[in-house]
């Protein structure tokens, strides 16, 4: 661990501790405060450890929302997103680079295409579903939130930078979610409102280092085709 690792950690408990006591939420909301600030920097740097600190923040994320009736949440995270945790990091696992940071890459067209209808038909339909389940809250904007949420970190696994916008907007969502949950005073609330919170303020860290390291990329293979030219030009 180096020493601005270190720093980042330190300053990420402080907040999670701070908050756990203002919002007498010591246990389960404070870990998954500090899980989500962790997960998302180091998804941000691209190293692979996000994975594992995402694991435990997915599945504290879906008792809170059993307990506010968010069934979509609970399932998600429970049963979709936490595997999703295991399989993100044999995968970057396999793409780590000499610097002990994952290989970025970037959508196309077409790329954008599928995931834009994939995000829509995925809501709507899984909204309709919620809609069925008795006591179920917020339908649409928890089916939203799960769809537009798996695509982005599908997304991650494959290493596609765009996950960020996509994390963006689906933190948009999150935000009204957990805030009309606060308002009728859920259980939990609170901390889930700054989970959100702190997801999106490194998000857009992720959205701005991810494009570095995809400008980085570009610069390489635009070198490395160069070098090719060159070789097949001398034999």
């Amino acid at each position: 661990m180096n020493r601005k690792d270190a720093i980042i950690i330190i300053v990420c408990f402080a907040i999670s501790a701070i908050s756990g006591i203002l919002s007498q939420d010591f246990f389960i909301g404070e870990i998954a405060l500090f899980t989500a600030l962790i997960s998302s920097y180091y998804a941000s740097v691209g190293n692979r450890n996000t994975y594992i600190m995402g694991f435990i923040n997915v599945i504290l994320i879906g008792l809170v929302s059993f307990k506010n009736n968010l069934y979509g949440l609970f399932f998600f995270n429970l049963f979709v997103f936490a595997p999703l945790q295991i399989q993100g990091y044999m995968a970057w696992n396999r793409h780590i680079g000499k610097d002990d940071v994952v290989k970025v890459r970037e959508f196309t067209l077409k790329n954008s295409i599928i995931i834009t209808a994939s995000c829509v038909l995925g809501s709507l339909l899984v909204g309709y579903i919620l809609t069925l389940v008795p006591n179920q809250r917020l339908a649409f904007m928890d089916s939203a939130s799960n769809c537009i949420n798996l695509c982005a970190v599908i997304l991650m696994i494959l290493r596609y930078k765009e996950c960020w916008w996509i994390w963006i907007f689906n933190n948009t969502i999150d935000l009204g979610i957990w805030f009309l949950t606060l308002l009728n005073d859920g259980e939990g609330a609170l901390m889930m409102f700054l989970v959100a919170i702190g997801y999106f303020v490194l998000n857009i860290y992720g959205i701005i280092k991810w494009n570095r390291e995809a400008k980085k990329g570009r610069r390489r293979r635009k070198i490395r085709r160069k070098a090719e030219c060159i070789k097949t030009e001398v034999t």
